[in-house]
């Protein structure tokens, strides 16, 4: 009598878990604030109005940037709140292909190599920040918030939140245009003391300290001092 041997079928291996999936394992450690919602229809009404005013400054640059080639924007995939990731746009200020040419480097490195792949014209708009001016639609659109911590790249992310365990509590806020960390330090410092100050933020965030960032943001930037 021939015995047939049972067909074996490989196991499927397992999906990877997402960001999103591994902080919900652990956001029963962070507290939702009533003030979060507060903070969140500021964002709407101050990022809405200055869509409509900015408007013609944002023509301006996107013809200024379609000088140098296309395309005008650049488009980067950032982690958010609770480990979504989202499109974040800016004006392009580097030459074409420069984020597959970038994109290995981080911290001091990345900062003198792209200034190496700076136009002219990304030279003006990084120095007087209007090439993140599109950003205000990430926050109307509820990727990002005015005040909070920088987004930063998914795999950058993964490496930081290995080297620093800790890092995984910057996403119980949306990332920001500006932030502590912007305001108070520079691409030299440790990302360990960038983390120090978004925390600052995250755990004492309020009204008046969310609109004393932005002011203290809109004078940097009038007086030039603004240094990352």
């Amino acid at each position: 009598m021939t015995v047939t041997e049972p067909t074996v079928h490989p196991q499927s291996q397992p999906r990877p878990e997402t960001l999103v999936e591994r902080y919900a394992h652990m956001a029963h450690t962070f507290e939702r604030r009533t003030v979060d919602a507060v903070l969140r229809g500021l964002d709407i009404a101050i990022a809405g109005v200055a869509l409509v005013l900015l408007s013609p400054v944002m023509a301006l640059c996107a013809a200024a940037v379609a000088t140098t080639g296309r395309p005008v924007l650049y488009r980067g995939r950032r982690v958010g709140l609770a480990g979504s990731v989202f499109t974040m746009y800016k004006f392009r200020t580097l030459r074409a292909d420069a984020e597959s040419r970038l994109g290995p480097y981080l911290g001091t490195t990345l900062t003198t190599l792209t200034a190496d792949e700076q136009t002219r014209i990304g030279r003006v708009l990084r120095a007087t920040k209007l090439d993140e001016l599109p950003q205000l639609w990430n926050v109307v659109r509820g990727d990002m918030s005015i005040v909070g911590p920088r987004p930063i790249r998914p795999a950058f992310f993964e490496e930081l939140s290995v080297e620093i365990p800790a890092y995984w509590q910057r996403l119980v806020v949306r990332p920001g245009l500006t932030g502590f960390a912007q305001l108070r330090l520079s691409r030299e410092m440790t990302w360990a003391e960038k983390l120090a100050h978004d925390f600052e933020f995250v755990a004492d965030r309020s009204i008046g300290l969310y609109l004393s960032v932005i002011v203290q943001t809109a004078f940097y930037v009038v007086s030039g001092k603004w240094s990352s």
